[in-house]
Protein backbone atom coordinates (compact mmCIF):
# COMPACT_ATOMS: atom_id res chain seq x y z
CA UNK A 1 0.00 0.00 0.00
CA UNK A 2 1.31 3.01 -1.19
CA UNK A 3 1.26 6.18 2.17
CA UNK A 4 0.35 8.61 -0.46
CA UNK A 5 -2.68 6.80 -1.52
CA UNK A 6 -5.68 9.33 -0.95
CA UNK A 7 -7.91 7.40 0.81
CA UNK A 8 -5.55 6.43 3.34
CA UNK A 9 -4.24 10.07 3.74
CA UNK A 10 -8.07 10.85 4.38
CA UNK A 11 -8.42 8.39 7.15
CA UNK A 12 -4.99 9.08 8.69
CA UNK A 13 -6.79 12.94 9.07
CA UNK A 14 -9.88 11.88 10.93
CA UNK A 15 -13.94 11.94 10.55
CA UNK A 16 -14.49 15.28 9.34
CA UNK A 17 -17.32 17.40 7.73
CA UNK A 18 -17.13 15.10 4.49
CA UNK A 19 -15.49 11.95 6.09
CA UNK A 20 -17.16 9.55 8.53
CA UNK A 21 -15.48 5.99 9.56
CA UNK A 22 -17.69 3.05 9.98
CA UNK A 23 -16.17 -0.38 11.29
CA UNK A 24 -19.45 -2.15 9.84
CA UNK A 25 -22.63 -1.29 8.61
CA UNK A 26 -24.31 1.54 10.98
CA UNK A 27 -27.69 0.09 12.26
CA UNK A 28 -31.39 0.78 11.71
CA UNK A 29 -31.30 4.34 10.26
CA UNK A 30 -28.10 5.76 10.71
CA UNK A 31 -26.60 5.04 7.69
CA UNK A 32 -29.39 7.26 5.68
CA UNK A 33 -29.36 10.20 8.05
CA UNK A 34 -25.66 10.41 7.49
CA UNK A 35 -26.06 9.85 3.14
CA UNK A 36 -28.91 12.29 3.68
CA UNK A 37 -26.48 14.74 5.73
CA UNK A 38 -23.72 14.60 3.14
CA UNK A 39 -26.20 15.40 0.95
CA UNK A 40 -27.58 18.63 2.64
CA UNK A 41 -23.98 19.76 3.29
CA UNK A 42 -20.54 19.50 1.10
CA UNK A 43 -20.92 15.92 0.23
CA UNK A 44 -18.64 13.17 1.93
CA UNK A 45 -17.56 9.49 2.29
CA UNK A 46 -18.87 7.24 4.30
CA UNK A 47 -15.59 4.46 4.68
CA UNK A 48 -16.96 0.72 5.95
CA UNK A 49 -14.05 -1.00 7.44
CA UNK A 50 -11.83 1.02 9.54
CA UNK A 51 -12.21 0.95 13.24
CA UNK A 52 -12.48 3.83 16.09
CA UNK A 53 -8.79 3.74 16.14
CA UNK A 54 -8.85 4.35 12.09
CA UNK A 55 -7.17 1.02 11.54
CA UNK A 56 -7.78 -0.83 8.38
CA UNK A 57 -10.05 -3.92 9.45
CA UNK A 58 -12.09 -4.55 6.73
CA UNK A 59 -15.71 -5.41 5.97
CA UNK A 60 -16.70 -8.87 7.37
CA UNK A 61 -19.66 -9.77 5.13
CA UNK A 62 -20.02 -10.07 1.67
CA UNK A 63 -19.45 -7.07 -0.10
CA UNK A 64 -21.73 -7.34 -3.12
CA UNK A 65 -24.83 -8.23 -0.42
CA UNK A 66 -23.45 -5.24 1.51
CA UNK A 67 -23.49 -2.58 -1.21
CA UNK A 68 -26.99 -3.69 -2.60
CA UNK A 69 -27.82 -3.06 1.08
CA UNK A 70 -26.69 0.59 1.01
CA UNK A 71 -28.16 1.31 -2.70
CA UNK A 72 -31.73 -0.21 -1.15
CA UNK A 73 -31.47 1.95 1.92
CA UNK A 74 -30.64 5.23 0.04
CA UNK A 75 -33.03 4.32 -2.30
CA UNK A 76 -35.91 3.50 0.40
CA UNK A 77 -34.92 5.43 3.19
CA UNK A 78 -34.07 8.78 2.32
CA UNK A 79 -36.48 11.53 0.50
CA UNK A 80 -36.08 12.41 -2.47
CA UNK A 81 -34.10 8.82 -2.92
CA UNK A 82 -30.19 9.15 -3.39
CA UNK A 83 -28.55 7.57 -5.62
CA UNK A 84 -24.59 7.33 -4.15
CA UNK A 85 -21.81 6.21 -5.72
CA UNK A 86 -20.88 3.08 -3.66
CA UNK A 87 -17.34 1.13 -4.31
CA UNK A 88 -14.74 -1.20 -3.29
CA UNK A 89 -11.39 -0.31 -1.95
CA UNK A 90 -8.38 -2.05 -1.18
CA UNK A 91 -5.97 -0.70 2.16
CA UNK A 92 -3.51 -3.30 4.07
CA UNK A 93 -4.90 -6.17 2.01
CA UNK A 94 -8.29 -5.46 3.12
CA UNK A 95 -11.49 -4.81 1.38
CA UNK A 96 -13.12 -1.01 2.67
CA UNK A 97 -16.72 -0.27 1.29
CA UNK A 98 -16.47 3.56 0.22
CA UNK A 99 -20.05 5.23 -0.04
CA UNK A 100 -19.63 8.75 -1.83
CA UNK A 101 -22.43 11.39 -1.66
CA UNK A 102 -22.22 14.51 -3.78
CA UNK A 103 -24.33 17.39 -2.46
CA UNK A 104 -27.78 17.13 -3.75
CA UNK A 105 -29.80 19.32 -6.10
CA UNK A 106 -33.01 18.67 -4.56
CA UNK A 107 -32.54 20.12 -1.11
CA UNK A 108 -33.51 19.45 1.77
CA UNK A 109 -33.10 16.28 1.69
CA UNK A 110 -34.83 13.95 4.96
CA UNK A 111 -35.84 10.70 6.24
CA UNK A 112 -39.25 9.02 4.27
CA UNK A 113 -39.87 7.60 7.83
CA UNK A 114 -40.12 11.16 9.54
CA UNK A 115 -40.96 13.33 7.07
CA UNK A 116 -39.25 16.91 6.47
CA UNK A 117 -39.54 18.89 9.38
CA UNK A 118 -38.60 15.65 12.05
CA UNK A 119 -36.12 13.82 9.30
CA UNK A 120 -33.64 16.39 7.74
CA UNK A 121 -30.40 16.11 9.08
CA UNK A 122 -26.96 18.52 8.22
CA UNK A 123 -24.04 17.93 8.46
CA UNK A 124 -21.72 19.96 11.78
CA UNK A 125 -17.98 19.27 12.12
CA UNK A 126 -17.71 14.94 12.33
CA UNK A 127 -21.59 14.81 13.38
CA UNK A 128 -25.34 14.58 11.89
CA UNK A 129 -27.58 17.13 13.18
CA UNK A 130 -31.22 17.23 12.73
CA UNK A 131 -31.66 20.40 11.14
CA UNK A 132 -33.66 23.43 12.67
CA UNK A 133 -36.77 24.79 10.73
CA UNK A 134 -34.58 28.01 10.34
CA UNK A 135 -32.29 25.68 8.01
CA UNK A 136 -34.65 23.75 6.50
CA UNK A 137 -35.82 27.07 4.94
CA UNK A 138 -32.21 27.61 4.07
CA UNK A 139 -32.04 24.45 2.24
CA UNK A 140 -35.31 24.90 0.24
CA UNK A 141 -33.86 28.26 -0.40
CA UNK A 142 -30.63 27.35 -1.95
CA UNK A 143 -32.53 24.63 -4.16
CA UNK A 144 -34.19 27.84 -5.50
CA UNK A 145 -31.17 29.62 -5.68
CA UNK A 146 -32.21 32.52 -3.46
CA UNK A 147 -31.07 34.33 -0.55
CA UNK A 148 -32.50 35.21 2.90
CA UNK A 149 -31.99 38.92 2.41
CA UNK A 150 -33.28 38.47 -0.96
CA UNK A 151 -36.78 38.10 0.12
CA UNK A 152 -39.33 40.36 0.73
CA UNK A 153 -39.71 41.94 4.69
CA UNK A 154 -43.84 41.69 4.65
CA UNK A 155 -44.00 43.04 8.30
CA UNK A 156 -42.28 46.01 7.68
CA UNK A 157 -43.31 49.76 5.99
CA UNK A 158 -40.84 50.91 3.32
CA UNK A 159 -41.91 54.95 4.46
CA UNK A 160 -40.50 54.40 7.84
CA UNK A 161 -37.66 53.23 7.28
CA UNK A 162 -34.35 56.00 8.11
CA UNK A 163 -32.58 55.50 5.24
CA UNK A 164 -29.52 58.10 5.79
CA UNK A 165 -26.63 55.65 7.18
CA UNK A 166 -27.61 53.89 3.64
CA UNK A 167 -27.58 57.26 1.67
CA UNK A 168 -24.59 58.61 3.39
CA UNK A 169 -22.23 55.52 2.61
CA UNK A 170 -23.41 55.75 -1.29
CA UNK A 171 -22.52 59.37 -1.03
CA UNK A 172 -19.36 58.97 0.31
CA UNK A 173 -18.63 56.52 -2.55
CA UNK A 174 -19.69 59.11 -4.81
CA UNK A 175 -22.90 56.73 -6.04
CA UNK A 176 -26.11 58.71 -4.80
CA UNK A 177 -28.59 56.17 -3.75
CA UNK A 178 -31.67 56.56 -6.26
CA UNK A 179 -34.45 54.63 -6.13
CA UNK A 180 -34.12 52.92 -9.15
CA UNK A 181 -30.60 51.73 -7.57
CA UNK A 182 -32.34 50.32 -4.57
CA UNK A 183 -34.50 48.59 -6.71
CA UNK A 184 -31.57 47.22 -8.93
CA UNK A 185 -29.51 46.19 -5.58
CA UNK A 186 -33.32 44.38 -4.47
CA UNK A 187 -33.09 46.88 -1.07
CA UNK A 188 -37.34 47.63 -2.48
CA UNK A 189 -39.10 44.91 -3.78
CA UNK A 190 -43.00 45.66 -4.92
CA UNK A 191 -45.30 42.74 -4.00
CA UNK A 192 -49.18 43.71 -5.71
CA UNK A 193 -48.22 46.86 -6.68
CA UNK A 194 -46.66 47.90 -3.16
CA UNK A 195 -42.97 48.74 -2.57
CA UNK A 196 -41.61 46.37 0.69
CA UNK A 197 -38.10 46.46 2.09
CA UNK A 198 -36.19 43.59 1.09
CA UNK A 199 -34.15 41.64 4.21
CA UNK A 200 -31.44 42.99 3.03
CA UNK A 201 -32.00 46.61 3.84
CA UNK A 202 -33.93 46.02 6.90
CA UNK A 203 -30.36 44.03 7.76
CA UNK A 204 -28.43 46.90 5.98
CA UNK A 205 -30.27 49.35 8.39
CA UNK A 206 -29.38 47.07 11.67
CA UNK A 207 -33.63 46.68 12.16
CA UNK A 208 -33.70 42.89 13.47
CA UNK A 209 -32.08 41.92 16.83
CA UNK A 210 -30.03 39.56 15.05
CA UNK A 211 -27.88 42.34 12.99
CA UNK A 212 -25.25 43.07 16.42
CA UNK A 213 -21.69 43.09 17.01
CA UNK A 214 -20.41 41.64 20.61
CA UNK A 215 -17.16 42.31 21.00
CA UNK A 216 -15.05 41.68 24.61
CA UNK A 217 -11.37 42.21 26.11
CA UNK A 218 -10.81 39.37 28.25
CA UNK A 219 -8.06 38.81 30.68
CA UNK A 220 -5.49 36.34 30.15
CA UNK A 221 -6.30 33.46 27.16
CA UNK A 222 -9.72 32.28 27.89
CA UNK A 223 -13.39 33.63 28.50
CA UNK A 224 -12.95 33.59 32.29
CA UNK A 225 -12.76 37.04 33.07
CA UNK A 226 -13.73 39.90 31.05
CA UNK A 227 -12.25 43.70 31.06
CA UNK A 228 -14.47 45.83 28.55
CA UNK A 229 -17.45 44.73 26.53
CA UNK A 230 -19.28 47.24 24.23
CA UNK A 231 -22.46 45.87 21.84
CA UNK A 232 -22.93 47.55 18.80
CA UNK A 233 -26.19 48.01 16.82
CA UNK A 234 -27.73 50.38 14.40
CA UNK A 235 -26.93 50.26 10.81
CA UNK A 236 -23.86 47.73 9.64
CA UNK A 237 -21.65 50.48 8.79
CA UNK A 238 -21.47 52.15 12.20
CA UNK A 239 -21.30 48.75 13.53
CA UNK A 240 -17.97 48.20 11.45
CA UNK A 241 -16.56 51.30 12.69
CA UNK A 242 -17.23 51.09 16.63
CA UNK A 243 -15.94 47.20 16.55
CA UNK A 244 -12.57 47.85 14.78
CA UNK A 245 -12.70 51.19 17.10
CA UNK A 246 -12.77 48.68 20.09
CA UNK A 247 -10.20 46.44 18.52
CA UNK A 248 -7.69 49.22 17.51
CA UNK A 249 -8.23 50.33 21.37
CA UNK A 250 -6.88 46.96 22.83
CA UNK A 251 -3.80 46.29 20.51
CA UNK A 252 -0.35 47.43 21.07
CA UNK A 253 1.31 49.95 19.01
CA UNK A 254 4.86 49.38 18.34
CA UNK A 255 7.15 52.20 17.30
CA UNK A 256 10.14 52.64 14.60
CA UNK A 257 12.75 55.28 13.40
CA UNK A 258 13.33 55.98 9.85
CA UNK A 259 16.23 58.50 9.59
CA UNK A 260 13.43 61.38 11.29
CA UNK A 261 10.41 59.84 11.11
CA UNK A 262 8.70 57.80 13.71
CA UNK A 263 6.34 55.49 12.34
CA UNK A 264 3.72 53.36 14.79
CA UNK A 265 1.89 50.43 13.86
CA UNK A 266 -0.07 47.72 15.42
CA UNK A 267 0.69 44.17 16.49
CA UNK A 268 -1.88 43.35 13.96
CA UNK A 269 -2.58 44.92 10.56
CA UNK A 270 -5.39 46.85 10.74
CA UNK A 271 -6.70 46.57 7.43
CA UNK A 272 -6.63 42.81 7.85
CA UNK A 273 -8.99 42.95 10.98
CA UNK A 274 -11.21 45.56 8.69
CA UNK A 275 -11.26 42.63 5.46
CA UNK A 276 -12.54 39.81 8.58
CA UNK A 277 -14.82 42.17 9.77
CA UNK A 278 -16.59 42.79 6.56
CA UNK A 279 -16.32 39.35 6.00
CA UNK A 280 -18.08 37.85 8.84
CA UNK A 281 -20.89 40.74 8.31
CA UNK A 282 -21.41 40.28 4.85
CA UNK A 283 -21.22 36.12 4.93
CA UNK A 284 -22.84 35.39 8.42
CA UNK A 285 -26.39 33.42 8.34
CA UNK A 286 -29.12 36.31 9.50
CA UNK A 287 -31.87 34.11 8.84
CA UNK A 288 -31.77 33.00 12.39
CA UNK A 289 -32.65 35.13 15.35
CA UNK A 290 -30.93 35.20 18.73
CA UNK A 291 -27.34 34.64 16.57
CA UNK A 292 -24.83 37.37 16.61
CA UNK A 293 -21.10 37.95 15.96
CA UNK A 294 -18.47 37.75 18.73
CA UNK A 295 -15.34 39.65 18.60
CA UNK A 296 -13.01 38.26 21.36
CA UNK A 297 -10.14 39.94 22.31
CA UNK A 298 -7.45 37.90 24.78
CA UNK A 299 -3.74 38.17 25.59
CA UNK A 300 -2.41 35.58 22.64
CA UNK A 301 -5.15 36.60 19.86
CA UNK A 302 -8.24 38.02 18.94
CA UNK A 303 -10.90 36.12 17.25
CA UNK A 304 -14.12 37.04 15.46
CA UNK A 305 -16.97 34.67 15.34
CA UNK A 306 -19.67 34.36 12.62
CA UNK A 307 -22.55 32.17 13.06
CA UNK A 308 -23.60 30.12 10.02
CA UNK A 309 -20.59 28.65 9.45
CA UNK A 310 -19.52 28.58 5.74
CA UNK A 311 -22.63 28.80 3.13
CA UNK A 312 -23.84 26.44 0.74
CA UNK A 313 -21.56 22.86 0.86
CA UNK A 314 -18.53 24.93 0.90
CA UNK A 315 -15.71 23.45 2.78
CA UNK A 316 -12.63 25.58 4.22
CA UNK A 317 -10.39 23.86 1.59
CA UNK A 318 -13.03 25.25 -1.08
CA UNK A 319 -12.68 28.52 0.61
CA UNK A 320 -9.19 29.43 0.98
CA UNK A 321 -8.36 28.43 -2.29
CA UNK A 322 -10.44 30.58 -3.53
CA UNK A 323 -13.90 29.51 -3.93
CA UNK A 324 -16.87 32.08 -3.85
CA UNK A 325 -20.18 31.53 -2.66
CA UNK A 326 -22.54 34.16 -1.79
CA UNK A 327 -25.20 33.26 1.49
CA UNK A 328 -26.35 37.24 1.42
CA UNK A 329 -27.04 38.30 -2.62
CA UNK A 330 -27.87 41.53 -1.42
CA UNK A 331 -25.93 42.67 1.58
CA UNK A 332 -23.08 41.28 -0.76
CA UNK A 333 -23.97 43.31 -3.68
CA UNK A 334 -24.19 46.75 -2.02
CA UNK A 335 -21.16 46.28 -0.51
CA UNK A 336 -19.49 45.78 -3.64
CA UNK A 337 -20.82 48.62 -5.19
CA UNK A 338 -19.25 50.82 -1.86
CA UNK A 339 -15.93 49.23 -2.17
CA UNK A 340 -15.69 46.94 0.68
CA UNK A 341 -15.33 44.06 -1.95
CA UNK A 342 -12.66 43.88 -4.48
CA UNK A 343 -13.41 40.53 -5.82
CA UNK A 344 -15.47 37.88 -5.02
CA UNK A 345 -13.73 34.95 -3.17
CA UNK A 346 -10.44 37.07 -2.52
CA UNK A 347 -11.42 37.50 1.52
CA UNK A 348 -9.21 35.19 2.85
CA UNK A 349 -6.67 35.52 0.75
CA UNK A 350 -6.48 38.96 1.31
CA UNK A 351 -6.10 38.63 5.17
CA UNK A 352 -3.55 36.41 4.92
CA UNK A 353 -1.29 38.29 2.61
CA UNK A 354 -1.81 41.37 4.85
CA UNK A 355 -1.11 39.71 7.99
CA UNK A 356 2.35 38.70 5.14
CA UNK A 357 3.16 42.02 4.31
CA UNK A 358 2.70 43.32 8.11
CA UNK A 359 5.26 40.27 9.04
CA UNK A 360 2.37 38.97 11.33
CA UNK A 361 1.73 35.56 12.01
CA UNK A 362 -0.67 34.24 9.63
CA UNK A 363 -4.44 34.02 10.72
CA UNK A 364 -6.46 30.75 11.74
CA UNK A 365 -9.33 30.19 9.56
CA UNK A 366 -11.67 27.94 11.30
CA UNK A 367 -15.28 26.26 10.33
CA UNK A 368 -16.21 25.07 14.08
CA UNK A 369 -20.22 23.63 14.04
CA UNK A 370 -21.69 26.22 12.68
CA UNK A 371 -20.00 29.21 13.23
CA UNK A 372 -17.01 30.42 11.29
CA UNK A 373 -13.64 31.67 12.98
CA UNK A 374 -10.78 33.56 12.01
CA UNK A 375 -8.25 33.77 14.60
CA UNK A 376 -5.70 36.61 14.58
CA UNK A 377 -2.28 35.92 16.24
CA UNK A 378 -1.11 38.43 18.82
CA UNK A 379 3.05 39.62 18.55
CA UNK A 380 2.96 41.07 21.81
CA UNK A 381 0.97 39.27 24.96
CA UNK A 382 -0.50 41.68 27.15
CA UNK A 383 1.45 41.72 30.57
CA UNK A 384 -1.65 40.84 32.47
CA UNK A 385 -1.52 37.25 30.43
CA UNK A 386 -2.88 34.22 31.96
CA UNK A 387 -6.21 32.81 33.64
CA UNK A 388 -7.78 33.53 36.71
CA UNK A 389 -8.79 31.04 39.06
CA UNK A 390 -10.57 31.98 43.15
CA UNK A 391 -13.75 33.36 44.12
CA UNK A 392 -16.89 34.74 42.62
CA UNK A 393 -17.20 38.61 42.28
CA UNK A 394 -15.57 42.37 41.76
CA UNK A 395 -16.56 44.46 38.97
CA UNK A 396 -14.44 45.93 36.29
CA UNK A 397 -15.95 48.53 33.75
CA UNK A 398 -19.39 48.32 36.05
CA UNK A 399 -19.47 45.11 34.59
CA UNK A 400 -19.81 41.26 36.55
CA UNK A 401 -16.68 39.69 36.85
CA UNK A 402 -16.52 35.48 37.11
CA UNK A 403 -13.31 34.35 37.82
CA UNK A 404 -12.98 30.61 37.85
CA UNK A 405 -10.64 29.01 35.67
CA UNK A 406 -12.96 27.05 32.61
CA UNK A 407 -11.42 24.08 30.72
CA UNK A 408 -11.63 24.35 26.90
CA UNK A 409 -14.60 21.87 27.05
CA UNK A 410 -16.55 24.01 29.63
CA UNK A 411 -15.59 26.87 27.27
CA UNK A 412 -17.09 24.72 24.62
CA UNK A 413 -20.23 23.73 26.66
CA UNK A 414 -20.78 27.58 27.31
CA UNK A 415 -20.69 28.58 23.34
CA UNK A 416 -23.49 26.19 23.17
CA UNK A 417 -25.44 27.74 25.44
CA UNK A 418 -24.97 31.09 23.92
CA UNK A 419 -26.10 29.63 20.73
CA UNK A 420 -29.19 28.30 22.01
CA UNK A 421 -30.08 29.01 25.58
CA UNK A 422 -32.72 26.01 25.11
CA UNK A 423 -30.49 23.94 24.14
CA UNK A 424 -31.33 20.24 26.12
CA UNK A 425 -28.87 18.29 27.84
CA UNK A 426 -29.02 15.35 24.86
CA UNK A 427 -28.49 17.89 22.29
CA UNK A 428 -25.19 19.49 24.04
CA UNK A 429 -24.02 15.95 24.79
CA UNK A 430 -24.43 14.86 20.88
CA UNK A 431 -22.73 18.02 19.69
CA UNK A 432 -19.85 17.66 21.83
CA UNK A 433 -19.54 13.89 21.62
CA UNK A 434 -19.73 12.88 25.78
CA UNK A 435 -21.84 11.64 27.76
CA UNK A 436 -24.57 12.92 30.00
CA UNK A 437 -23.26 12.41 33.15
CA UNK A 438 -19.94 14.08 31.95
CA UNK A 439 -21.96 17.04 30.38
CA UNK A 440 -23.89 17.55 33.96
CA UNK A 441 -20.15 17.75 35.39
CA UNK A 442 -19.32 20.94 32.99
CA UNK A 443 -22.81 22.36 33.58
CA UNK A 444 -22.16 22.10 37.33
CA UNK A 445 -18.80 23.59 37.15
CA UNK A 446 -20.41 26.47 35.46
CA UNK A 447 -23.47 26.73 37.24
CA UNK A 448 -21.10 27.37 40.95
CA UNK A 449 -18.63 29.90 38.91
CA UNK A 450 -21.78 32.04 38.17
CA UNK A 451 -20.60 31.66 34.41
CA UNK A 452 -24.84 30.59 34.19
CA UNK A 453 -27.81 30.04 35.45
CA UNK A 454 -31.13 27.84 34.83
CA UNK A 455 -34.08 30.19 34.62
CA UNK A 456 -37.31 28.00 35.06
CA UNK A 457 -37.28 23.96 35.39
CA UNK A 458 -37.44 21.44 32.63
CA UNK A 459 -39.36 23.75 30.18
CA UNK A 460 -36.98 27.07 30.97
CA UNK A 461 -33.66 28.09 29.50
CA UNK A 462 -29.80 29.29 30.12
CA UNK A 463 -28.92 32.16 31.10
CA UNK A 464 -25.21 33.10 30.45
CA UNK A 465 -23.36 35.37 32.89
CA UNK A 466 -20.18 36.39 31.23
Amino acid sequence: MSPEQPLWQEILGGESKTLELKGQLPKGNQLAKTLIAFANSSGGKLVLGVNDQRQIAGVQTDEFELMDQIASIAHDQCHPSLMPTIYLETLQGKTLVVIQVYRGSQLPYHLRAKGRDAGTYIRLGATNRQASLEMIHELERQRLHQSFDEQTAWDASLQTLELAPLQRAFEQAGKPLSTARMRSLKLIRTEQGQDYPSHGLMILLGQYEQVEIKCSRFKGTNMTVFLDKKEYRGDLFSQLEGSEAFIKNHLHLKAEIHGLQRTETYEIPIPAIREALVNAVVHRDYSNAGRDIKVGIYDDIVNIVSPGGLPNGLTLGDALAGRSEIRNKVIARVFRELGYIEQWGSGMARIRDLCQQAGSDAPTFAETGDFFDIEFHRTEAAATGGSIGGEIGGEIGGEKVVQAKLTHRQQAVLALIEQNPRMTHQEMAAQLGINASALQKHLNKLKAAGAIERIGGTRGYWKVNV
